[in-house]
């Protein structure tokens, strides 16, 4: 019989997976290999999530690896941006690219109808080989080949054909403007590396993630049918049973530690994966938080989602205000406020004034 991992079992395992039990020194790269990338639809959030994790972590430390190339900033898993490390990017790109054919039908299949999707990849690949061009340029040019079709759907339909890359500044501090896109091979110099199996996919997955369903793996990922993958594995793997009788997998030597292993508070990036990364989210989400998961940077208080925050900034200070799902304790109300002056200081360095609010409800813990 399968041991039984309960939801509180299940966070722990996750939190230490993650650097969320306690931050790390480490170097910055590492942990970004750790976690099989950042996603980074916007450039602060990866920055915000590094700070979480890595003890005395600087935005000039995230900042070098994307200008020395160390780390790059492409469409990959769900169809969404991530920051990973280069290495990964190289065996990455290939392994997804039936997925990411099928999120462009599915994104931009309409909009392009009658468009031959092999011609388009070749006239971008043929504009983007002297060099980097941005998504309006790129837009107005692929346009003027297709000038019936949407611009927009023809470019962004590149990111799912072709494997280019957004480099710097995309992906910077503080840094908002439109897109730049370049081809993979010539921003980094260096050839895709085709032909990794799945099963190594699989494995980094549940070294950052695990214990989890298969489900959970292609939730993630974005690929289809992994089943017959994880069953050829399944020798090398660890079984549980989940509290609804779903059954995990795992590595053996992975971390699972005591269920009552403190939780520090944390104040997550906006769409860090560590609430997106699984199909059923439970571990750390509750029903009254699910709807916002996503869309709102969360708050972790003993491991699980109890409030979302923003931060707001004005003339002369900044002011981050958490709104909770529920009463907290004394003790948790005031770590929560010293972890958001800490975010402040991080995020805002230059701010006169930075305020922390909080927004509790009424009652008793």
């Amino acid at each position: 019989m399968h041991q039984r991992l309960d939801g509180r079992r299940l966070n722990r395992a996750t939190l230490a997976r993650q650097h969320l039990l306690g931050r790390v020194d480490r170097p910055a790269l590492d942990v970004v290999r750790d976690l099989v990338g950042l996603q980074g639809q916007d450039p602060d959030p990866p920055y915000v999530m590094l700070w979480n994790r890595i003890d005395g972590f600087t935005v000039a430390r995230l900042t070098a690896l994307q200008l020395d190339r160390s780390v790059v900033r492409a469409t990959l898993f769900r169809g969404t941006l991530h920051l990973v490390a280069t290495d990964d990017y190289l065996w990455l790109r290939p392994l997804l690219q039936p997925m990411l054919e099928r999120w462009q039908r599915g994104a931009w299949g309409k909009a392009l109808d009658g468009v031959d999707v092999e011609e388009l990849a070749k006239a971008a690949e043929d504009l983007l080989d002297d060099g980097r061009l941005t998504r309006p340029r790129l837009s107005r040019a692929l346009a003027a080949r297709w000038p019936e079709h949407n611009p927009t759907a023809l470019a962004r339909s590149v990111q799912g054909l072709l494997p280019v890359v957004h480099p710097p500044p995309d992906g910077l501090w503080h840094r908002h403007g439109p897109a730049h896109i370049a081809l993979a091979s010539n921003w980094l110099g260096r050839p895709l590396s085709p032909g990794v199996p799945p099963s190594t996919l699989i494995r980094r997955y549940l070294a950052a993630f695990g214990p989890a369903t298969v489900k959970d793996v292609q939730a993630w990922s974005g690929l289809t049918r992994l089943r017959e993958v994880v069953e050829t594995m399944r020798p090398d793997l660890v079984t549980f049973t989940g509290e609804q009788g779903e059954e995990l997998f795992d590595l053996p030597d992975a971390p699972r530690p005591d269920p009552d292993t403190p939780a520090p508070v944390r104040l997550l990036a906006l769409a860090d994966n560590v609430v997106l990364a699984y199909a059923d989210r439970t571990r750390l989400v509750r029903p009254d938080a699910a709807a916002r998961i996503g869309w709102e940077p969360a708050v972790l208080v003993d491991g699980e989602v109890a409030g979302f925050w923003t931060m707001a900034h004005d003339d002369d200070g900044a002011t981050l205000t958490a709104e909770l799902l529920r009463p907290l304790t004394g003790d948790q109300e005031a770590e929560l406020e010293g972890e958001a002056a800490r975010l402040l200081a991080f995020a805002a360095p230059d701010a006169e004034r930075r305020d922390v609010h909080l927004r509790v409800p009424a009652g008793r813990v």
